[in-house]
C-alpha cells in the first residue's frame, strides 16, 4: 500500500476528471479544524490567499482582499472552519444549483440495511457528478492553479484565481460529506424521507446523524477538556467555539491514544481491488458487491495517491452495520400508518415528554454502540486528517518535506 503522505506526492497524479448537506455545521468545522492542525506551516498562508481570508475573524461571505489583520505572533492567519459550510449556503443559489449532486452519491442497488452495494451490477445513480468525482476534480483543478502559478510566477489571473477559490472552499466541504455514511447512499434521500425518534423528539435518519449524535456529545463532553491542551500548536487554531473541548478530546485520546498507529493507513491507497476487498472486510466484514470491476467502481477518481472511492467503501458500510437501524423495515416502523399517540401520564418518557409512535434510536444498542466505538468521532477526524493530506500534497512547495504529523 502506498500512503497519501504528508509528504509532497507527485502532482502530476493530480489531474482532473471530466466535469461531471452532510455533517451540519459543527461537524464540517470540526474536519476543517482538525485538518488546520495538520498542515504543513508552508501550506496554512498560501490557502488564506487563495481564500482571501487575511484573519481568524474574517467573515465566510469574505470575497474581498480589504480584511482586517490580526496583530498576532501566535493566531494562524485565518481559519478553513469559516468556509467549511460555504458550499451548503450556496447551493440553493440559482448560479450553484447544479452542485447540488455533488454532495453524495448513490448506486441503484444499494439498499440500507437489507443490501450495500457500492455500486453493484447496476452501477450508480449519478456517475458523472457526485461527491468523489467532486473531490478528484477539485483536487485537479487546484493542482492545476499550482502548476499555473509555478509557470507564470506569482501572477495568475483573477478568473484563474476565483476558479482556485471555488475549489477549495467545495474540497474543504465534500471531504466532511464523504465521511458522512448517509451522504454515500441514495436511499431515501440520505435517511432525509425516514423519521425516527431521538430523546423523545421526532426528527429523521439523517438529521440525526448531521447534527443531534454530535449536540448530544458535546453536551456530555468530560469538563477537563474545557482547559487548554499543553500542545500549543493544537490551541493556537481553536477560536473559543463550543466544539473546541471536543476536538481536544479528538486529538488526545484520539490521534495520541486508540488512533495513533493508524493515521498511516487513513491516507494509503491500495493498488488492486484484491486489496480494496481486504480493506473493507477488516473494518465491517462485508464483502465487495461482484458487480464491481474496477479499483473505483468505474469512476475514475482513484490511483496511487488520492483514492476518495477507496476512503469510502469501509465508510458506506456503515449503514448496514449500524447507521440504518433494520427494525426500520420491519412492523411496525416499516409501515406508513403510525398508531395515534395520546398524551396521559402512562404515555410519556423519562424526560417528562409525550412518546411518539416513531423507532427511538437514542437507546444503548444504537447511540450507545456509537458513542463506545467512536463511530463518529473516527470519521470527523478521518475526514480531518485525509484533508490535510491533499492539501499539503497540493501545495507543498519542491524540496520541502513534511512527515505524518506527530502531536504532542
Amino acid at each position: 500500500m502506498r500512503a497519501l503522505s504528508f509528504a509532497l506526492a507527485a502532482r502530476s497524479l493530480l489531474h482532473a476528471v471530466p466535469q461531471a448537506s452532510a455533517w451540519g455545521a459543527a461537524g464540517h468545522e470540526i474536519v476543517a479544524t482538525i485538518a488546520q492542525i495538520h498542515l504543513h506551516p508552508s501550506v496554512l498562508p498560501t490557502l488564506c490567499s487563495i481564500l482571501q481570508l487575511n484573519s481568524v475573524s474574517d467573515s465566510i461571505d469574505s470575497d474581498s482582499s480589504d480584511n482586517i489583520h490580526v496583530d498576532s505572533t501566535t493566531a494562524p492567519r485565518c481559519s478553513l472552519a469559516t468556509i467549511a459550510t460555504w458550499a451548503d449556503r450556496i447551493r440553493y443559489l440559482p448560479q450553484f444549483r447544479w452542485t447540488a449532486p455533488l454532495h453524495y452519491i448513490g448506486a441503484k442497488d444499494d439498499y440500507p440495511s437489507a443490501t450495500c452495494a457500492f455500486p453493484g451490477s447496476k452501477g450508480w445513480e449519478k456517475e458523472a457528478i457526485n461527491v468523489l468525482r467532486g473531490i478528484r476534480n477539485t483536487t485537479g483543478l487546484l493542482g492545476e492553479w499550482v502548476e499555473m502559478r509555478g509557470l507564470h510566477g506569482a501572477a495568475v489571473s483573477d478568473d484563474e484565481n476565483d476558479r482556485a477559490r471555488e475549489a477549495l472552499k467545495f474540497l474543504i466541504h465534500f471531504l466532511g460529506d464523504m465521511h458522512m455514511p448517509l451522504h454515500l447512499t441514495g436511499r431515501d434521500r440520505g435517511g432525509n424521507g425516514d423519521k425516527v425518534s431521538f430523546d423523545g423528539r421526532v426528527t429523521n435518519l439523517h438529521s440525526l446523524w448531521d447534527s443531534l449524535l454530535i449536540a448530544q456529545r458535546l453536551r456530555t463532553l468530560p469538563s477537563n477538556y474545557t482547559r487548554p491542551l499543553p500542545l500549543p500548536d493544537i490551541e493556537r487554531h481553536l477560536r473559543g467555539t463550543i466544539y473546541d473541548p471536543y476536538i481536544r478530546r479528538l486529538v488526545w485520546e484520539g490521534l495520541l491514544g486508540r488512533w495513533e498507529d493508524e493515521i498511516e493507513d487513513w491516507v494509503g491507497c491500495s493498488s488492486t481491488v484484491e486489496s480494496l476487498g481486504s480493506v473493507q472486510n477488516q473494518w465491517m466484514g462485508i464483502s465487495l458487491s461482484t458487480g464491481m470491476r474496477f479499483r473505483d467502481g468505474g469512476l475514475g477518481t482513484d490511483d496511487d495517491v488520492l483514492c476518495p472511492y477507496e476512503w469510502a467503501l469501509p465508510i458506506h458500510a456503515l449503514n448496514c452495520e449500524i447507521v440504518w437501524p433494520k427494525q426500520l423495515d420491519e412492523p411496525p416502523y416499516g409501515s406508513h400508518s403510525r398508531l395515534a399517540s395520546h398524551v396521559s401520564a402512562s404515555n410519556l418518557n423519562s424526560n417528562g415528554r409525550p412518546r411518539n409512535s416513531y423507532l427511538e434510536l437514542d437507546t444503548p444498542e444504537y447511540a450507545g454502540r456509537i458513542k463506545d466505538e467512536w463511530i463518529i468521532e473516527r470519521l470527523l477526524t478521518q475526514g480531518g486528517i485525509r484533508l490535510a493530506a491533499i492539501l499539503n500534497t497540493i501545495f507543498l512547495e519542491d524540496g520541502e518535506e513534511a512527515e505524518v504529523v506527530r502531536l504532542g
